[in-house]
């Protein structure tokens, strides 16, 4: 699809997104004329907090960005999750201006809103579905090469694009030791004449020009041809894993995985959603609960009410971690690890334990800047020092900030290591975060770290 198209078709939903969510705050407007007087000022600030809330939703989950062709599919999901967003800013805003809005009318413009969502997306993918459905097949191809490389092409390449048809395979036949659930057309040389004859539109090649000097003729005289000519390079040659390729202007550079979090758009709406989040616990919580619980700490044990420990975080640079003190003052806090029914745990620290109130004082760490709201729990310097001999992987988790939850800990991995089988899947979800990273999945964290908390954590001592 050209870039035009693509262009369009961005430009032509915020357009439409943003006409409705105006006709539609207009329209509720109009049907609740009993708004008090002096109402429509501050209801008019509700509107306009509300288009921007909506295209700061819809740039968080990245629904009118496309790099490629629009999936209308990823496009009616990604609109569901920008809804969400949208509906919570609005309320927070709501909350936070302290102004008594109608609950009907807030209701009324959310259902609006999201019923014509709801029926634009529909409409989107009927017509996506009548005009490219997936018995209606507009290209074929055919590989040439038959190697574990295109035989993992053909299978992803069956699934996404099902407009195209792969006829089969192009292999000197010598070479060939396995039957192929696609045909083997016939020897390489014989590719292009296959192509020209059968009304082929592109051909894939999995054998690089170094091991075979008539690739670059053929992919000449295919686009001689105006047939389209692409290579799928194997990079298990150089590296025995999934890589993926970036480019420094026309420089291919080779990663062994995707960090979203490197480019600096991502980083910087990780880091507002930060700031945000901890501004509003600290304002709405840690400014009455803190004094309280500092209290029963006080009258139920001897020491400090915070406890300071260093740990190790983003590229493994060290800062003071805070949490209440749910321990008795000793001199193994820094080196032992908590365990069931450990003997140092307070009555009241067992009970902020359980319910992860220890943790708030660390959102003044994310307000700092040494932490993140989402991301691997930052570990004790002995544990980093132990864990890293243990697992060669570990230290890839310090790529990022340590979070006050995290992936690993919501999958139910967290709490006490008890073995290396548990340090591995802990180092595996952590790593899982940071190449799908999303402002999208750290609220999906964040909901499920609040649900857990309230149904209760067995690991959580």
């Amino acid at each position: 699809m050209s870039s035009r198209y693509t262009n369009l078709f961005r430009f032509s939903f915020v357009c439409a997104d943003l006409v409705a969510l105006n006709l539609v705050h207009a329209m509720v407007l109009l049907i609740f004329r009993n708004i008090p007087q002096g109402g429509d000022r501050t209801y008019g600030l509700l509107f306009l907090v509300g288009n921007i809330a909506w295209l700061m939703s819809a740039y968080s989950v990245r629904l009118y960005i496309e790099n490629a062709q629009p999936d209308v599919y990823r496009f009616a999901k990604r609109t569901v999750k920008g809804f969400v967003i949208f509906a919570l800013v609005v309320l927070m805003f709501a909350f936070i201006y302290h102004h008594a809005y109608s609950r009907l009318f807030i209701f009324a413009g959310f259902s609006c809103f999201f019923i014509y969502l709801l029926f634009s997306r529909l409409l989107l993918i009927g017509i996506s579905y009548f005009s490219q459905g997936p018995y209606r097949i507009t290209r074929r191809i055919v590989v040439v090469g038959y190697n574990e490389v295109a035989k993992r092409f053909v299978e992803r390449f069956s699934v996404i694009r099902k407009d195209f048809q792969v006829d089969g395979y192009f292999e000197d036949r010598q070479k060939i030791t396995e039957l192929s659930n696609l045909p083997i057309i016939g020897n390489i040389d014989e590719c292009l004449d296959y192509a020209v004859n059968s009304n082929i539109h592109e051909i894939y090649s999995t054998i690089p020009p170094e091991k075979n000097a008539s690739i670059y003729d053929m992919a000449k005289q295919a686009e001689k041809s105006l047939i389209r000519f692409k290579f799928i390079p194997d990079f298990s040659l150089y590296v025995n894993r999934n890589t993926y390729i970036e480019y420094l202007d026309d420089f291919p550079i080779l990663s062994l995985r995707p960090e979203p979090l490197e480019d600096m758009g991502n980083s910087v709406k990780k880091r507002v959603f930060d700031v945000a989040f901890s501004l509003m616990v600290m304002t709405l919580f840690l400014s009455w609960l803190i004094p309280i619980l500092a209290l029963l700490i006080k009258l139920t044990s001897r020491g400090p009410v915070f406890f300071k420990q260093m740990r190790s975080g983003k590229n493994n640079k060290q800062f003071t971690c805070y949490k209440l003190r749910t321990m008795t003052v000793n001199k193994e806090a820094n080196i032992k690890q908590v365990t069931l029914h450990d003997a140092r745990i307070t009555k009241i620290g067992r009970i902020l334990r359980k319910t992860n109130l220890d943790e708030l004082p660390q959102f003044i760490n994310v307000f700092l800047g040494d932490m993140s709201v989402v991301g691997p729990r930052p570990h004790m310097l002995v544990h980093t020092n132990m864990y890293s001999k243990i697992m060669g992987e570990y230290m890839i988790r310090h790529f990022l900030k340590p979070g006050i939850t995290g992936w690993a800990q919501v999958n139910g991995y967290r709490g006490e290591i008890k073995d290396d089988e548990q340090l591995r899947k802990r180092i595996d979800h952590d790593i899982w975060y940071m190449e799908n990273w999303s402002l999208w999945l750290d609220a999906k964290v964040v909901g499920r770290t609040v649900y857990g908390t309230l149904k209760g954590d067995k690991n959580a001592y």
